[in-house]
């Protein structure tokens, strides 16, 4: 990931199809729109951003023919350079979990892209069939930790017998799993753009991987945001801006002209 980010700057892109947009765009909200929408996109940015991060929800919300197109987005990913990110946020126990780590991770799996996020709210330790097989496969692991949601903080804020809060916990579990890897491991954390008070309440400093941070544009934080939230960590921060991007379509000009102004902003704050 960070050759990509050398060469391309930091930014991830949202491939977010929410009805809304589609409407935007002047598309249906059918499988037509949908895959119209997604290779536009892919298209526009997979040969100049960073990374790119479908939001799985929007596919498959249109079943197995949505699916698809979330599977041809991942090989169009892929051949015009970017990285991918399935944002599946999946997370469960046991045979169920091994299950989700063959979609997400398998080798050879249409819908493993080259990173995905999980939520580790069943435990930790609930990961474990996924990591084991992501780092086995070469696949990076997003681990939900401080989301950019109101609601995220009922639970992440939630503080153990230990005083640590929740999120620490994860944060401190992420850190374990990357311990001695170099330059970086490949298990990061989502640590919204717009959470407050993270340097002060939680500590990034040994993470040792990526963090993937959330909530530019649309949901409120701006670039400028980041070395305020981020502190001395920025420089592991790859920020996700999404309807900010695409809210710029549906023109592949547009587009790419939105991520540019988009990748330019955030080096400008990451690397002041």
């Amino acid at each position: 990931m960070r050759t990509s980010v050398g060469s391309r700057g930091a930014l991830c892109v949202g491939i977010d199809p929410h009805p809304a947009l589609l409407a935007q765009w002047g598309l249906s909200d059918d499988v037509a729109g949908l895959e119209r929408f997604t290779l536009t996109v892919v298209e526009a940015l997979a040969d100049r951003v960073a990374v790119i991060k479908p939001q799985a929800a929007f596919f498959e919300r249109f079943g197995s023919a949505g699916v698809a197109v979330l599977e041809r987005a991942l090989v169009g990913i892929r051949d015009g350079g970017a990285l991918s990110i399935v944002d599946a946020k999946r997370g469960d126990i046991g045979s169920t979990m091994a299950a989700y780590a063959d979609a997400f991770a398998g080798p050879g799996s249409p819908l493993a892209g080259d990173a995905v996020t999980v939520s580790p709210f069943l435990g930790f330790g609930s990961l474990r069939p996924l990591l084991d097989l992501a780092a086995a496969s070469g696949t990076g692991v997003f681990v939900l930790a401080l989301t950019s949601n109101p609601e995220g903080g009922q639970v992440q804020h939630a503080r153990q017998p230990d005083g640590k809060t929740v999120a620490q916990t994860v944060i401190d579990a992420v850190a374990a799993e990357n311990a001695g890897a170099s330059p970086t491991g490949s298990v990061g954390v989502v640590v919204g753009a717009t959470v407050t008070g993270v340097g002060r309440e939680h500590d990034l400093s040994a993470i040792n991987g990526p963090i993937l941070a959330p909530g530019i544009g649309a949901q409120g934080a701006t670039p400028d945001d980041l070395r305020a939230v981020f502190g001395a960590a920025r420089d592991q921060v790859l920020p996700n801006s999404s309807r900010e991007v695409l809210g710029a379509g549906p023109g592949v000009a547009g587009l790419r002209e939105a991520a540019a102004r988009s990748v330019d902003a955030v080096e400008k704050a990451l690397r002041a």
